[in-house]
């Protein structure tokens, strides 16, 4: 077994680090953009839901969360892009006072790097009018457990 594969005994431990791990972080200077990515809630809510009202899976988390660490490294480091995303998308904003849904123009930029013999992609998200932030780390594959053999994520930087 990998040392990323999910165990279950070890999955609050591992998110409890994560966590404090991730408050002390706050931001990077990223050279790519030569400005500083926040690591704001967003980021670790990201890690732990696909959507406002679906969590993932524990080993999904697991997987992510052991790998937290190398995404402030990933961005510090990262000269060049793999990958931009844009599409238009409803999120929540804050207007007069109150959390209201907007139509905005949302980009996700895709760093991959191997770093210690871990692969792995970190997604920066931008929503417009906005500053850049952390969205997700994703390990670079995962494993398909019917047949054992390793899949690849589905490409869609705003759910993986």
């Amino acid at each position: 077994m990998g040392k990323f594969n999910f165990k279950e005994e070890d999955f609050e431990k591992t998110k409890i680090k994560a966590e404090e791990l991730y408050d002390t972080i706050k931001e990077v200077h990223c050279p790519y953009f030569d400005e500083k990515i926040a690591f704001n809630v967003k980021g670790i809510k990201h890690l732990k839901f696909k959507t406002d009202q679906q969590a993932r899976s524990q080993a999904d988390q697991y997987a992510r969360l052991k790998l937290i660490h190398l995404a402030p490294e990933v961005l510090k480091l990262s000269k060049t892009v793999q990958g931009i995303s844009e599409k238009r998308k409803i999120e929540y904003q804050k207007m007069n006072g109150r959390w209201e849904r907007v139509m905005k123009l949302v980009r996700h930029y895709e760093f991959i790097a191997v770093l210690r013999g871990v692969r792995v992609k970190v997604i920066v998200k931008e929503v417009a009018g906005g500053d850049k932030h952390f969205w997700s780390v994703i390990p670079f594959w995962g494993i398909d457990k019917e047949n054992s053999s390793r899949i690849l994520f589905s490409g869609n930087p705003e759910f993986d």
